[in-house]
């Protein structure tokens, strides 16, 4: 039986409007696909430049700690320069002070260097600005030396050769052949101090030696 123009045309609707709701179907899955994919790729481009940033923020904060302990470390050791600066001006102005009262209080003889040598004759050698007292001080010391050792002592001043003049005093005392010779000088006694000395600046500064066995 065929169909009538009617009855095709209805089919004909039918199957249009059947492919119009399996391609509208379609679209909806393409869509929400879409949709989907874009929330997962957009998720990840989000982390990805969250971390960048994280990154990026950290290195700065380290950096920035970084120079924070840079300017530190800086102005502690300006700091450190500065005190050290001002303990050495005081030492050297304390030393200065004390070096100045020293050279006005040793310019005479110590008459140490006759009873080490035990000559018969002795020779002095001093500045050439302190002829005169070291003299008058060889005066009074032979009167005591002879006394305390019941011998008699001859005493000459070397006046062909002086101590350097920038030295702070005393005297050199020599045999009769010049081959021994007793410093008695400010300097050689305060280098003399400076090798007593230097044992207890060292337990000072670095503490006991554990290596050391006698401490005697």
């Amino acid at each position: 039986m065929a169909l009538s123009d009617a009855d095709v045309q209805k089919q004909i609707k039918h199957m249009m409007a059947f492919i119009e709701q399996e391609a509208n179907e379609k679209a909806e899955e393409i869509d929400a696909k879409a949709e989907e994919e874009f929330n997962i790729e957009k998720g990840r481009l989000v982390q990805t430049q969250r971390v960048k940033i994280m990154e990026f923020y950290e290195k700065k904060e380290k950096q920035i700690e970084q120079h924070k302990k840079i300017q530190m470390s800086n102005l502690l050791n300006q700091s450190r320069l500065k005190v050290l600066k001002a303990r050495d001006d005081m030492i050297v102005v304390s030393d200065l002070h004390i070096l100045n009262i020293i050279c006005s209080k040793y310019p005479y003889l110590y008459p140490q260097g006759f009873y080490q040598l035990l000559e018969p004759k002795v020779t002095v050698r001093c500045r050439q600005q302190d002829v005169e007292m070291v003299q008058a001080a060889i005066d009074k010391d032979i009167i005591v030396y002879k006394d305390t050792v019941k011998s008699n002592i001859v005493v000459r001043i070397d006046q062909n050769r002086f101590l350097a003049s920038d030295i702070c005093g005393g005297v050199e005392v020599y045999n009769d052949n010049g081959k021994i010779k007793v410093a008695n000088t400010l300097e050689s006694r305060l280098d003399l101090m400076a090798q007593q000395m230097m044992p207890e600046v060292r337990k000072s500064l670095f503490g006991p030696n554990p290596n050391r066995k006698f401490l005697d």
